[in-house]
């Protein structure tokens, strides 16, 4: 079975850094896309915001973060460790959310191979003075 856990939230003064983690353990076969999204207090209808993606393709990568952190997160990973990261720098109070991880799993079990998206249960990203 799949489990995917964030870690790295925390409390931090507006232009502080922050890196959060994104770990998946269980019979993985491969990361196909890694996704960060946000939810902020008192986000209207529960909507989670995509923050940063990478989408693993049969020969290339591509990546896409939302307009308003461009320049400021990076998303990357350790496939060989099923680890994902976003490395927040210059942050704001308008960042303050809880942050999901999102992960497109291929994994094997007998003899079929399965595609399914997991998320994991958020970390508090907090920016205030």
């Amino acid at each position: 079975q799949v489990q995917v856990m964030e870690s790295g939230g925390a409390l931090v003064h507006p232009g502080g850094s922050l890196r959060l983690s994104c770990t998946a353990s269980g019979n993985i076969e491969r990361l196909y896309a890694m996704g960060w999204y946000r939810q902020a207090p008192g986000n209207p209808g529960d909507e989670r915001e995509l923050v940063a993606r990478i989408v693993n393709g049969a020969r290339s990568s591509s990546t896409k973060y939302a307009d308003s952190v461009k320049g400021r997160f990076t998303i990357s990973s350790d496939n060989a460790d099923n680890v994902v990261y976003l490395q927040m720098t210059n942050l704001k109070s308008e960042d303050t959310a809880t942050y999901y991880c999102e992960l497109g799993i291929t994994t094997r079990e007998g003899g079929a191979v399965l595609d399914a998206d997991y998320w994991g249960k958020g970390t508090q990203v907090t920016v205030s003075s």
